[in-house]
Formats: structure tokens, sequence, C-alpha cells
């Protein structure tokens, strides 16, 4: 008998196991909140397939609940199961949809496991090629002759493009016309084309737009220049005159909040391996992208740079005027 109760323990205590191993068979699902072919899906997809091999091979798949400017897929996950195999990546949205929205059904401080950073996007500051101006020096010139008739183009609410644009005139300390579009690739046509003035936007959408010479490029918006040949000789916003500018678009992965500990120490874990995959690597700078090595990719610094983010962002919307219902 005792032996018996001893092999029914055992076969327990293995159906325990086997039920609260993580990931066991079960797919994992990065939720992305834009449409699949954007940015933030081919950084997602990219992942995926970095993230495998070190959580033993399980599938990932990539769940594109796109809307409501990346509102619908955080509401997806802060309202999924917290066993691990749902997780978010989002870019800076996370941090600035709380000035953007009135009424967010979801706490971006609460609500998400904070699991680490994955990589930096760098913006440029591009004009139309009839732009009579060919450095930064003679653009300041320009905007300050011209208050008041400047366009300035974006990809749409809560976009890169229209952040970057808030913080630019915010910057300046000059109101511009600000032109929304649905989506980058119309702003961008509509540069080339001369119906309107200027576009910030990421180096992923860009820097061919540039090789090519279809548009004037005056500056980056990160704290120090580029080292990509078609960006390198272009300087800073900050050493331009506009001390402490620097934008970057970012990428962070979550969890919903009240994922076990464990299983939120095995997601981070093959992150950090995945940031480290130099074919992972290789694909982000492709992107015109910057892998993050440094401290954010730990949840805790992570969640501090999201905070700081908001922090910093939300004087910027709210003194913009600017809200989405």
């Amino acid at each position: 008998m005792k032996r018996l109760l001893i092999l029914v323990a055992a076969a327990a205590a293995l159906t325990v196991n086997a039920q609260t191993a993580f990931p066991g068979a079960k797919p994992i699902t990065i939720v992305v909140p834009f449409a699949a072919g954007g940015p933030t899906d081919r950084v997602a997809r990219d992942l995926a397939e970095a993230m495998r091999k070190p959580l033993g091979g399980v599938s990932i798949l990539v769940d594109n609940a796109a809307g409501a400017g990346g509102t619908i897929g955080a509401n997806k996950v802060a309202k999924a199961s917290p066993d691990g195999h749902t997780v978010f990546l989002h870019h800076i949205g996370m941090a600035t949809s709380p000035a953007l929205y009135r009424k967010l059904p979801y706490s971006v401080e609460n609500d998400f496991e904070y699991l680490g950073m994955v990589n930096e996007v760098p913006m440029t500051l591009i004009g139309r090629p009839t732009l009579p101006a060919n450095n930064y020096k003679e653009l300041a010139s320009w905007i300050n002759a011209n208050k008041g008739k400047i366009n300035l183009g974006n990809a749409g609410l809560g976009a890169a493009s229209h952040l970057c644009g808030l913080m630019f005139q915010n910057a300046l300390g000059i109101d511009m016309t600000t032109v929304p579009y649905k989506g980058t690739a119309p702003a961008i046509t509509d540069l080339i084309g001369g119906q309107i003035d200027l576009l910030c936007d990421q180096t992923t959408n860009t820097t061919s737009q540039i090789e090519g010479k279809k548009v004037k490029a005056f500056a980056v918006t990160t704290a120090k220049r580029l080292t990509t040949p078609a960006l390198k000789d272009l300087p800073t916003l900050q050493e331009s005159g506009l001390k402490g500018f620097d934008v970057s678009i970012w990428h962070g992965l979550y969890a919903p909040k009240g994922t076990p500990a464990d299983v939120l120490a095995k997601l981070n874990t093959a992150l950090k391996a995945a940031l480290k995959d130099p074919e992972f690597i290789k694909k982000q700078e492709g992107l015109g992208a910057v892998v993050v090595t440094d401290k954010r990719v730990e949840p805790a610094e992570h969640k501090k740079f999201v905070a700081a983010e908001i922090a910093k962002w939300g004087p910027v919307i709210k003194a913009a005027g600017v809200y989405a219902d």
C-alpha cells in the first residue's frame, strides 16, 4: 500500500510538472498592434524566429491586432491569460497612449509585465526636393522667415512622424500646419511632389528616399550622429541648436500582468539570447534599427525607461492639444 501511495504521488508530481512546464508544446503568440508588413510587424517576425531556439523550438506565432493607434492590441494582451503564451511587442506608442487617449481600457504601468527592450530606430528630418535650403542652418532661417506657412506631414495620430513633428515644433517654439496621412507612404509621396514641406520619420522609411536624392535630408533626431553611409554626414538636431532633442522609435516586449515569475524569467532569458543572435542583429541593421544591449534588457530597467518616456511625451502631447477618444 505504501509503495502504491508513493507511485501515485510521483505520478501526480509528474502531471503537475507537465502542466506547469513552460513553454511546453503550446505555441507562443506575439501580438502586434499594427497591420502585417509594417516595421513593427517585421521586428516581431524576426524576434519570433530568434526566440524559438532558446525556448526549446516552440512555435511562435504573430497576431496582428491592428487598430486605434495600437490600443486594440494592447488591450487584447492586457486581458489575455497570464500564462506566458501571449506576449506583446509595441513601440513608443506604449508610452504616448496615456496622453493621446482620453480613456484607455488598460493601464500601461499596471496591467503589463515588462520583459525588456528590443531595439531603437533613429529618425530623420527631411524636406521636399524644391525646398530652398540645403542644410539645417539654411532650413532654420527658412522656417523663421515662413512662420504660419509651413506644412509638416505625418503618418497619422500617434505615428512616429506625428510624435517627432510635435517634438520638433515644441523645441522650436513654432507652430506649423500639420497634415495627417493614412500612413507613411502617402506622406512621402506628397513630400516628393511638393504638397508638404517637411516630414520627420524613421530611417526605415526615409533612407532609400535620401539615397535616391528624392528628398532633402537636414538632420537626425538622435543624440549622436549615425554611421549609416547615406546618413553619416547629417548633423544631429542637438548639435544644430535644439538642446536635449533626442527622439527614436523603440520596441519593447511585454506579458499580461500576473504572469508567473519563473515564466517571465524564461521569456527574458530567451529575449536576451535573441538580441545576441547574429542573424537577428543583421536583420535589424537592415531595417535601420539598433539592437538594445544595455541594462534596459532587464525588466525593471525597461519599465523605468517607459515611465521616463511617459513623463517626456505627456507634456508635449498635452501642450499640442492632441487627443483621441
